[in-house]
């Protein structure tokens, strides 16, 4: 591929997502209303602040929970810019008065905001929340693709070419070091040795439950041991958290880099922000700025021309000097470790901008734009790429950029381009049930997964606290409710879509389930679509408190006991809209470990080659009921 055509297509694709962005928050906020904005998942209402404390850096945390119940299905994440508001002056059609922060944490029924300011006061409930528009990471992008045009020499610019498909890759070197074994199996040590020796670019393939972050954090402890400076990154903060707490474990020295609002606690004192704070430096600058502060105070009750030239020059000095320790500060601490850890548009960071490594891992490759990718893959002349690109892609706002391409990650192409020269696969999972594995396993990735021994046949039943039931000792069960009358509806906005008959099933089942020892927490509830989650919530969460219920796109990389999943459509057409996206399907059938229940029509779905075969794969290994039998 030409770099220049790449680059200009590239450059026309994030710019629609851009739009689409700004957009969905801020002219969708000014022509829609409240309702339909929450149905949307970007804007909660009838908030109230629970408590007000101090997070790292002296940054204000507010705790906002709702008036009544819990939070409604939403996209807002961590991480994401938010604006809160008292919720009379944020109408649809104004931006409306508001404090501006970054969301640090969400759960069921709270969720914390980290101001970027201290306000002296705070709105009057009831609030309002809105998520914001970030141009921060489309611009880091942009500065990325417009640097891939600059001629690169060496061994950087044989990366480009490879990456770019102009030239083939590197073979490796055989492998001269023989790993000690440790936790890994064969699988996850021939990928280690692999991405070890090879001269510009790996892929570690990791489908589900095969370990694939042990994998990741194993070939970097044996990178820092050849003495390598590693980048190492993920698109999202908790895959780049979840690198940075292991590699803690296993004593190496890192820098998480970013705001700590969206790091997770365990991991916060490894960011920048917590190294510069515990450095003796820090205590130099704290006298430092009293010493600004003051001169600062005295400049409006000195009168005299002189003094006031003398003190400009002091107060310039000063700056100058705390600028100059502050920039020695985080070299020496950036410099000092052995990985810097961020997510790959944080990897644009300014304190990372002139610094070079030998080597860059990207996590979750196959969830990052692919110009993300570059903004880490530009820092070093190696990279190594970690994900399976049959789970789900990046979300993209825009259905123009999404068709045109957008959607293809870096690790897509890759793939697409050098095959299994450039990857090996992890063939060993350790979460799921053998038969639950197998249907994946079969129509994913060509039969090549084994179930380790010390999962392969475990069910619910084995549990010390769960008894034995027609359920628990059953790993797969389809309940069908062909012929029910269970019609799908769509929500007044015709976004999403829900199922009342569908609901109750699913209720029942939980009960069956809970009633036979299981715990409501060592469950999840998951379906495609964002009414059937509002809807599961309501039946659902007055009784099971701790019982998780979301989208399947929210519990990609989460794994419980027992996973209930409804499918929600059914209509006389047969269609099953993003039902028929592969990938979605494997994420939601993979999250079990021992149970996993399915709840749909196979009247419908059937109609799609695809979830055919997954209802026939069912009905021959797992046990296939009507949903007649629920109704009471």
């Amino acid at each position: 591929m030409d770099i220049e055509f790449f680059v200009v297509e590239q450059l026309k694709l994030i710019e629609l997502e851009r739009r689409a962005e700004i957009a969905e928050s801020d002219e969708l906020r000014r022509n829609l209303s409240a309702t339909e904005l929450e149905r949307r998942g970007i804007c909660l209402r009838g908030l109230q602040i629970d408590d007000v404390t101090s997070a790292l850096g002296g940054r204000t945390l507010l705790r906002l929970v709702p008036a009544n119940g819990d939070l409604p299905a939403t996209r807002i994440q961590p991480g994401d810019i938010v604006r809160v508001s008292a919720q009379k002056a944020a109408t649809s059609k104004s931006d409306g008065e508001g404090l501006t922060g970054v969301v640090f944490r969400t759960g069921a029924s709270r969720l914390q905001v980290a101001l970027d300011d201290d306000p002296e006061t705070f709105p009057d409930a009831p609030l309002r929340l809105d998520r914001v528009a970030n141009d921060v990471t489309y611009r880091r992008m942009r500065d990325a693709l417009q640097e891939l045009r600059t001629p690169a020499k060496g061994p950087k610019r044989r990366l480009r070419e490879v990456l770019m498909g102009q030239r083939d890759p590197g073979d490796p070197p055989k492998s001269t070091r023989d790993l000690d074994s440790g936790e890994l199996n064969e699988s996850q040590l021939e990928a280690v040795r692999f991405a070890l020796a090879s001269p510009d670019v790996a892929l570690i393939h990791g489908p589900p439950g095969t370990g694939k972050t042990t994998a990741v954090v194993e070939f970097i402890c044996q990178a820092v041991e050849r003495r390598e400076k590693v980048l190492a990154c993920a698109p999202s903060n908790v895959a780049v958290d979840n690198m940075a707490e292991r590699l803690a474990r296993r004593q190496k020295r890192i820098v998480r880099i970013g705001h700590p609002a969206r790091l997770l606690p365990d991991v916060v004192r490894h960011s920048l922000d917590a190294l510069i704070d515990a450095s003796g430096q820090n205590r130099v600058a704290r006298d430092l700025r009293r010493d600004l502060e003051g001169r600062q105070r005295r400049m409006g009750k000195v009168h005299s021309r002189e003094d006031r030239r003398q003190l400009r020059s002091e107060i310039r000095s000063l700056r100058s000097e705390l600028v100059a320790l502050e920039k020695r500060t985080i070299r020496d601490i950036i410099s000092s470790a052995d990985v810097v850890l961020a997510t790959t548009t944080g990897c644009a960071d300014s304190n990372l901008r002139d610094l070079e490594f030998d080597l860059v891992v990207i996590d979750e490759a196959a969830q990052a734009l692919e110009a993300s990718c570059w903004i880490a893959a530009l820092k070093a002349p190696r990279v190594v790429l970690a994900g399976d690109h049959l789970q789900l892609s990046p979300t993209i706002l825009s259905r123009e950029a999404e068709k045109a391409g957008l959607g293809v990650t870096l690790f897509d192409r890759l793939i697409e381009l050098h095959g299994e020269s450039v990857a090996r696969m992890l063939t060993t999972q350790y979460r799921m049930h053998a038969h639950i594995m197998n249907w994946s396993s079969d129509e994913l990735y060509d039969g090549n997964l084994k179930a380790h021994a010390s999962v392969e046949s475990h069910t619910l039943a084995d549990l010390a606290h769960v008894g034995e039931s027609e359920d628990t000792t059953e790993p797969m069960v389809f309940i069908d409710t062909a012929g029910c009358g269970f019609e799908e509806s769509v929500d007044v906005e015709g976004e999403s879509k829900s199922n009342e008959g569908e609901a109750e099933i699913v209720v029942k089942h939980v009960r069956s389930l809970v009633e036979a020892g299981l715990r409501p927490a060592e469950m999840a509830v998951i379906t495609p679509y964002n009414a059937q989650v509002d809807l599961l919530r309501s039946r659902l969460r007055p009784d099971f408190e701790e019982l998780e219920i979301d989208s399947v796109d929210g519990f990609q990389g989460r794994e419980k006991e027992a996973v209930v999943l409804s499918l929600v459509r059914s209509n006389a057409d047969g269609e099953v809209g993003f039902l028929s996206d592969h990938r979605r399907l494997n994420v939601a059938i993979t999250r079990a470990r021992r149970h996993v229940a399915v709840i749909g029509d196979s009247a419908t779905i059937s109609n799609d080659a695809f979830l055919g075969r997954l209802v026939a794969y069912f009905e021959k290994e797992g046990t296939y009921r009507s949903a007649w039998e629920y109704r009471s």
